[in-house]
């Protein structure tokens, strides 16, 4: 059962753990993220313009795609829509060297809309990226339902690869940032950035529209093997500037949370969203 303060996410949802009392939950997650962040420094890489973001993050994908089939047999990323969409999809489609039987493509949030919708992010990969290389393993969610029961499903769907109760160890995890600081669909103030027990969480009240979706945790996010953050603009900067050097004291903007306990961390930036930043 999840936390009961929360009447906005799925109370089906497979279990983590439980904590009880709102204060102690967000002393944990206060007391997890700075252990995570002494675990996981991240790697900050800045770049000039959008074409060598580009390079650098597809190169990262190849790199950790090996790594993994070498270590394991298969690869499992999660995917984000945005800029990230176009970096993956432009960049990927034509790397004939790529063993795609191999991957296990999932959605590290989605918009809960039909695939004919162009809020999609299923259907923009599908288009540009999907119908021009053989993976088979997809992931996508199921519009069909509601949104709790598609978040439930999701958690099905993950569990086909990571079966049992421990967290999944997703090989790469690629995110996007907001100008506000939220990663996935996790929004600066909502309930569910203080989740603890659920994989997947169903999300009606987005302050991006659409207002319905669905997204991993925070649980999820940092159990990963590798996660790369993507941001650029100037207008970016100054959530860029929270997340990677909060105040002290002070938890950070949303995507500033992810901090792999056990992997890597790398933030991939052009100069305007780093321009703000005292240590690059």
């Amino acid at each position: 059962m999840l936390n009961q303060h929360n009447d906005v996410l799925s109370s089906d949802s497979l279990p983590i753990r439980k904590i009880s009392g709102l204060s102690t939950l967000l002393t944990e997650v206060f007391a997890g993220f700075h252990a995570a962040a002494e675990m996981s420094s991240p790697k900050l890489h800045v770049f000039e313009d959008n074409a060598k973001i580009q390079s650098a993050v597809v190169d990262l994908i190849v790199a950790k795609a090996a790594e993994a089939e070498k270590h394991h047999g298969h690869f499992s990323i999660g995917l984000s829509g945005g800029s990230v969409s176009k970096i993956v999809s432009l960049g990927l489609r034509d790397r004939k060297e790529l063993n795609w039987s191999s991957w296990h493509v999932f959605y590290c949030d989605e918009r809960h809309v039909d695939f004919e919708n162009q809020d999609s992010t299923h259907a923009f990969y599908k288009k540009e990226f999907f119908d021009h290389v053989p993976i088979q393993n997809i992931y996508s969610i199921d519009p069909t339902v509601t949104v709790h029961e598609a978040s439930e499903d999701y958690v099905r769907k993950i569990r086909k690869l990571y079966p049992g109760d421990n967290l999944p160890t997703f090989d790469l995890l690629l995110l996007g940032m907001g100008p506000d600081g939220h990663t996935c669909s996790l929004f600066p103030d909502h309930p569910g950035l203080n989740e603890v027990e659920s994989l997947v969480i169903p999300i009606i009240d987005s302050p991006k529209p659409p207002s319905c979706r669905i997204t991993l945790t925070y649980p999820v996010l940092n159990n990963a093997r590798c996660v790369a953050v993507i941001s650029a603009g100037e207008s970016k900067a100054s959530a860029v500037k929270d997340c990677l050097e909060p105040v002290e004291g002070q938890l950070p903007l949303p995507a500033g949370r992810v901090r792999p306990t056990a992997g890597e961390l790398h933030w991939f930036m052009d100069e305007g969203a780093s321009s703000k930043l005292a240590n690059k």
